[in-house]
């Protein structure tokens, strides 16, 4: 069945010149921001920083992202952020990684990327990026040196459930969007794939691939291995999970409103005996769930 191969053990085992001042302001603030205040609390995030495992991370999935990322999630992405005047669009990426949300959208988006992790950040500075779209180090649960009310989108993209607090994420996002501005939240789908707590099991007698889940409504905080096949060496990572209605609460009380919410299944076929199953379990069991918001106030 699906391997997200370091997706999967990623999260489950783990967009020239500015058109409005706004956005300008944001830039200049952005270029006198010194990279310790990105780490203001790195004491207290050492834990959730992927920096420890940036290297193993950016080769795992590339410039373009991995296999999901090219033919599932960012195609999706780009049908939800409906960037209709894309110079005067611009995004706000949340826990941007090594920016490959930054390489997928129209080159005249103006994009802000924030992350956390050092190495993450340097190796999205060396990619070829057009002048409007920067990345800054920072922590996205804390205020982040930027113009407030400044963008027409933000986006958390595969991560959240790797943040300790993804409340603050939210209110982050609402304190930097414009009013009306959409907020759009990818994860790992919290019903089928909980780390540890979730797994594909077969009925034989049936002919049946089914999703079993031991746990869903408790939160969690669950250690993960970057790489299991090196044991005690690999380096760790935390995953946190939370049921759905907990990331609808936050979103509330952030000052969103729901739009939509879309599950998102794999589009990869099997082959041979177990063909049939596999696929049907494919198309029934979604791999990842976007929510789409909206700023009120």
């Amino acid at each position: 069945m699906d391997v997200l191969p370091n997706f999967e053990s990623l999260c489950k085992h783990r967009v020239e010149k500015f058109g409005n001042t706004s956005i300008q302001k944001s830039l200049i603030l952005s270029n006198k921001a010194n990279d310790a205040r990105g780490l203001m609390k790195k004491k207290n995030n050492e834990s959730t920083s992927w920096h420890k495992v940036g290297k193993w991370y950016n080769d795992s999935v590339g410039d373009k992202g991995h296999y999901y990322h090219e033919h599932v999630i960012l195609p999706n992405l780009l049908r939800l952020f409906n960037f209709s005047d894309t110079s005067s669009s611009s995004l706000l990426d949340l826990a941007c990684g090594q920016g490959i949300l930054s390489r997928a959208i129209p080159s005249q988006v103006n994009y802000q990327g924030v992350d956390l992790a050092t190495s993450l950040i340097n190796s999205a500075k060396q990619y070829k990026s057009p002048k409007n779209h920067r990345f800054i180090l920072g922590d996205v649960t804390q205020e982040l040196p930027l113009e407030k009310n400044s963008y027409t989108h933000a986006a958390i993209i595969l991560a959240i459930q790797n943040i300790e607090k993804p409340w603050e994420v939210f209110k982050n996002a609402s304190r930097y969007l414009k009013e009306n501005g959409t907020f759009i939240l990818v994860l790992n789908h919290p019903c089928f794939r909980i780390p540890r707590q979730s797994s594909w099991k077969v009925d034989e007698e049936n002919s049946i691939q089914f999703r079993r889940i031991d746990r869903y409504m408790s939160p969690m905080k669950i250690p993960i291995q970057a790489a299991p096949s090196q044991k005690e060496k690999s380096a760790a990572t935390l995953s946190f999970h939370h049921p759905i209605s907990d990331y609808s609460k936050w979103l509330n009380e952030a000052g969103f409103a729901i739009i939509s919410i879309e599950e998102w299944c794999s589009d990869k076929l099997s082959e041979g005996r177990a063909a049939k199953m596999e696929n049907r379990a494919r198309q029934e069991i979604p791999l990842f769930m976007a929510i789409v918001a909206r700023k009120l106030v």
